[in-house]
Order: structure tokens, then C-alpha cells, then sequence
């Protein structure tokens, strides 16, 4: 999906993990002789941030290659961060002063005097906010810069409602109260700040500006940086609606990607270092302390090419470790920040768990010759078999894994290949095994809904305003709604089918990985949104409802009432976090 460029190559391992003041921070150090310069990396929030955490990652390994150490970061009480606690600054105040720290963080651990920074949507508002705070800077690229925090809140607004929509959530399960996307809520504190505030001024050397040709702002920023004395380069930014939509599809923007790793090299004043001064302190981390939990962030597998976080109880431990997964491309905090919260409340009950990036996601690298598309791919599997290694040599065992999406299929296929975990909780898979005459880039862009929901959209008054309009790809959701019903015929015709030679070869895998679980004595449970597609793959194998799943007494099956693909209700949450606890209990 996402090709790199041949400026923004792979690396081999993973960045370095530190904490400081409650934050989680990578540093990455230079690979190639070291200049006098480092690079801080400054987030947007919310969905965006999602979609351009891999971003970061990739740019920050080329920056590597070329004799660059960087540092990127979470802002408190977001991704693997500590929650704001009581007597912290207010307002924006909090995450200003956190950029202020992180820039100290990376010119210690660097040796560098002279810093940069890059950074997209609300975070180049605030970089340029605390400019004159951070010292010696010699330039500041700004990708798709937020310029007037008011309008940025109601584009927000806007966007969170489409996402809703786009997900189906119910509106009785939308966040009406408080700004929010994708299951994230941001500070009212915060918000209330960012609506009074329009960019700031900054006197600063070197710009680098990825501007909007649609956003007037954008442009107009970099007019403002040149009156003030800089030196801007502009480019367009080319494939920002493509980025930005879904990290599920989100395709990199490599163009601008470039454009800025050549741009940061040929900064002014970018000198050889004198000797390496990185800094020895950039050893174990210190464990983040919550009020029931303390995590570490860790690396693992062969050059430590894995990044994730171990979560632990104060107190005793309690029950199997759990091995929790991302989802496509999502970093490991989660959707909505779900990976985070189940494992500091798992703690809360006595329970350990490790929530990592597979290869190729958020923050670990690609494996060199390893596959580009990597969901639904067999190599994922070698991926969580590190993960078990390193449970393993930790004395962590024994484990269970739970996931969603394609994280379910990973934990699937994961409880079938490895004896060492001792039961799964899989939310909403898609399959239990891919078939290999389905192109996993084509399905994961036009996965089909159930009829019924199809059926139900058209009677709706907004979908024949958007079908006047344009708005609605007729011919892809009429393909769909034939798959839908050429599925519905499949389930009933497919017992039918099996008993042919050869036609239910992949029918008879699935089936027989099932009884081979059972006789382990594997614990599976099955999680599924009432309307997901998944129910339909289900039924292809195990009858309308799962019915036929009653013969094995392992495998226990719930149905969330008004629950989206992604578990986004605060209900359907709870019901995955009280299913993966209740698998930890059962196998200790």
C-alpha cells in the first residue's frame, strides 16, 4: 500500500524508548556521521495524528541515514502518555510546555546544539506558538499548519461527524459534549484555549511550508514567515486528503516526504559533529507510574525491531498475560485510544498485558524484503511469535491474545500456530482464514456491508439527497449489494457445496483448526457487532448465527447490539475489556 520512496528507506531497528515528565518519547539516533542538528517532531491530534504517526517514523529513519537524530513524542494524556493528572498546567499551556521539555529531552540525548522542527496541523500552531522557547532552531517545516484555532475546531466538528457516519455509530452513541473524533475527546480545557487563538508570529531562519492549494491559510502563513525575515520553500501538498481519511487505507504522502528530508539536510550551519555525542542515558527507560498500573516501553525481537509497551500491576499479578493487537495500520495506543485503556485497566485487575506494533506499523519498521501489504499476511505471525519470545524470556507466561479487525485474524491465526498461547478473544474478523484468490488491498477499500444495511441506508431521506448530488458511488454500492446477496445465497448453498472434491478445502481447514483448538483446550471467544460483515463469514462455515459453533464447547460467542466495526460506543468497550479479562482469569 504505503511505498517508502528512495529517500525514505527502511531501517533494521526500532527507535529508542525514553519517558520523561509522564510522556513516552522515540529517539532516534543517527546512523550515518553525525551532523550538529537534530529534528523535534511535532503532532497534529485526533485522527490525523493516527494517520501520520507511521509518517513521522519513516521520516525520522531517512533522517537517520542522513546523519540526523530525531525525537518524536505524545503530548500527556494522549497515545501512550500518562492522563492529565489534577494540579497539571491548564489549557494549552500543558502541551506547549511538553514541546518545551521534549526539545531539551533530544538535545541531551543528541549532543546538539541546533535543533529543527517539523510539524503538521496543530502541532505547527503550537511549535510556532513556542518558538522563541526552544532555543537555537534553524528552521520549521509546517505540513497543512492549522492557522486560526476556531475554524480548525469546526472542521473538526465536521469531520467527526462524517466519521460517525461513515462507521454507522448510532447517534445516541456520538460524542455531542465535548470536542472529539474517532472515539478521542480533547481537553475542554484545551479546546477552550485553541478557539481563542489565531497562529503566531515567529522569527525564524528557514521555513518549509506543505500548504492546501483549497486552504487559503495555508499559503498566507508562509507569506507571513517571509515578511517576518524567513526564507520559506513551498511545496503543494499533494495527496493530504488521501492521508489524512483512514489509516486503514491512508497512502503516505512520498513526494512531500522527500521534498522535506532533502530540505532538512540542506539546512545552514548543518556541520559534521565534532566527535558522537549521543548520550549514554539512552539506555532502559524509566516505567510510567499510573494510579493501579506501571508500563514500559520496550523493543524486542531481532535488533530489537519491535516496538510496544508492557503494562504491569502495582500489585500482585493475576491471570495470563495478554498479548493485545493493533488494528491495520493503527499504532498500538488504538483506535479511540482503546489499546491504552485496556491495558491500564486489565492492570487495574491484577492482569500484565503488551500492546505492540506489528512490522511495517506505527512505530517498528519494515522487515527488508518483508511484503508491503502486511495485513492478512502469513508474516504477521512471526511478528507475534517475537512478542510470545520475548513474554517468554520476561517470565510472563502463560499468555492469551485478543485483537479487532484484522487483529482478530492475526489473533486467530496466532492461537492455531503457537501452543504457548492458551486462548484468544477475536472481535469482528473478517475471516478465520484469507483466501488467496482475494486481493487484501481491493477488499479492505470496498468491503461490503451486510444487505440489510444497505437496504436500510437507501430508505434514508440524506442518502437520495447525496445520490442527486453525486455524492454516492452508484455503481460500487450496487457491486456491493450483489456480493451481499450473492453471499446470502453462498450460506445456504455451501454444506451443499463441501460435498464435492475439492470445494471445501479452505471450509474443511477452518473447521478442522477449530476441533484442533478444542483439543488443546484453547479458549476462544468470538465477538461480533450485530451487523458486521464478518456474521456472513461466519455463517459460510458454521451456519446462519454460528450455530454450528455449539459443538465445541471452547468457543463462546457474544453479539453486541448497536456497535460499529471498531468497538467506538463506550458499551460495546466494555464488553470486549470484560471478555479478554474474563480469557486472562480462565487461564492462568
Amino acid at each position: 500500500m504505503e511505498n517508502p520512496g528512495p529517500a525514505l528507506k527502511p531501517v533494521v531497528s526500532a527507535a529508542r524508548p525514553l519517558t520523561f515528565s509522564g510522556k513516552v518519547g522515540l529517539f532516534m539516533p543517527s546512523a550515518a556521521p553525525a551532523h550538529d542538528l537534530a529534528v523535534l517532531f511535532v503532532s497534529p491530534w485526533g485522527l490525523e495524528e493516527l494517520c501520520v504517526h507511521k509518517f513521522w517514523r519513516v521520516l525520522a529513519d531517512a533522517l537517520s541515514a542522513s546523519g540526523i537524530a530525531s525525537l518524536r513524542f505524545d503530548y500527556s494524556g494522549t497515545g501512550d502518555a500518562l492522563d492529565i493528572a489534577d494540579g497539571s498546567p491548564s489549557g494549552l499551556a500543558l502541551w506547549e510546555n511538553d514541546i518545551v521539555e521534549a526539545t531539551a529531552q533530544l538535545r541531551t540525548l543528541s549532543g546538539c546544539k541546533t535543533i529543527a522542527v517539523v510539524s503538521h496541523g496543530l502541532g505547527s500552531m503550537l511549535a510556532l506558538r513556542v518558538l522563541e522557547r526552544l532555543g537555537d532552531v534553524t528552521g520549521i517545516a509546517c505540513l497543512a499548519p492549522v492557522t486560526s484555532g476556531r475554524a480548525y475546531l469546526r472542521e473538526l466538528q465536521i469531520w467527526s461527524r462524517m466519521v460517525d457516519e461513515g462507521l454507522g455509530i448510532p447517534e445516541k452513541d456520538r460524542i455531542r459534549d465535548q470536542v472529539s473524533i474517532a472515539g478521542l475527546r480533547m481537553p475542554e480545557a484545551i479546546a477552550a484555549d485553541i478557539r481563542k487563538i489565531s497562529v503566531a508570529r515567529a522569527a525564524v531562519r528557514k521555513a518549509f511550508v506543505a500548504f492546501r492549494p483549497d486552504r487559503p491559510g495555508d499559503r498566507e502563513l508562509a507569506e507571513t514567515l517571509r515578511r517576518d525575515g524567513a526564507d520559506v520553500f513551498e511545496v503543494n501538498y499533494t495527496g493530504y486528503d488521501a492521508f489524512v481519511s483512514n489509516p486503514l487505507i491512508s497512502v503516505m504522502p512520498e513526494s512531500v516526504g522527500e521534498k522535506l528530508v532533502s530540505w532538512v539536510s540542506g539546512l545552514p550551519g548543518l556541520q559534521p559533529a565534532i566527535e558522537n555525542r549521543v548520550s549514554s542515558t539512552v539506555g532502559v527507560p524509566n516505567e510510567l507510574r499510573g494510579p493501579e498500573f506501571r508500563e514500559l516501553p520496550v523493543t524486542f525481537g531481532n535488533s530489537g525491531r519491535l516496538y510496544g509497551v508492557l503494562c504491569r500491576p502495582l500489585g500482585e499479578r493475576k491471570g495470563a498475560t495478554t498479548i493485545i493487537l493493533g488494528t491495520a495500520y493503527d499504532r498500538h495506543a488504538g483506535w479511540g485510544r482503546s489499546g491504552v485503556e485496556m491495558a491500564r485497566r486489565l492492570a487495574g485487575e491484577g492482569i500484565a498485558s503488551l500492546r505492540f506494533d506489528a512490522a511495517n506499523v506505527g512505530d517498528s519498521p519494515p522487515v527488508p524484503g518483508g511484503p508491503e501489504q502486511i495485513l492478512y499476511n502469513p508474516s504477521q505471525l512471526d511478528d507475534v511469535a517475537a512478542a510470545v519470545d520475548f513474554l517468554e524470556k520476561s517470565e510472563l507466561l502463560p499468555a492469551v491474545i485478543c485483537g479487532r479487525c484484522s487483529g482478530s485474524y492475526l489473533g486467530f491465526r496466532s492461537v492455531v500456530a503457537d501452543t504457548r498461547l492458551q486462548g484468544a478473544v477475536i472481535a469482528n474478523p473478517y475471516a478465520f482464514q484469507w483466501d488467496p484468490a482475494l486481493d487484501v488491498d481491493v477488499v479492505i477499500h470496498s468491503a461490503p456491508r451486510q444487505l440489510h444495511e444497505y437496504r436500510s441506508r437507501m430508505l434514508k431521506l440524506e442518502t437520495f439527497r447525496r445520490l442527486a448530488k453525486g455524492e454516492v458511488d452508484v455503481v460500487g454500492a450496487a457491486t456491493n449489494m450483489v456480493r451481499a446477496v450473492a453471499r446470502r445465497l453462498k450460506r445456504y448453498l455451501l454444506p451443499v457445496l463441501n460435498r464435492f472434491s475439492g470445494s471445501g478445502s479452505l471450509h474443511s481447514q477452518i473447521v478442522g483448526e477449530f476441533q484442533a483448538l478444542q483439543d488443546r483446550d484453547a479458549a476462544i471467544g468470538l465477538i461480533y457487532s450485530e451487523d458486521d460483515v464478518g456474521l456472513v463469514h461466519l455463517a459460510e462455515h458454521f451456519g446462519e448465527g454460528g450455530r454450528g459453533l455449539s459443538r465445541y464447547s471452547n468457543v463462546r460467542m457474544t453479539i453486541l447490539p448497536d456497535a460499529d466495526h471498531n468497538l467506538t460506543p463506550v458499551a460495546a468497550r466494555e464488553a470486549y475489556l470484560r471478555a479478554v479479562q474474563d480469557m486472562a482469569v480462565l487461564k492462568n
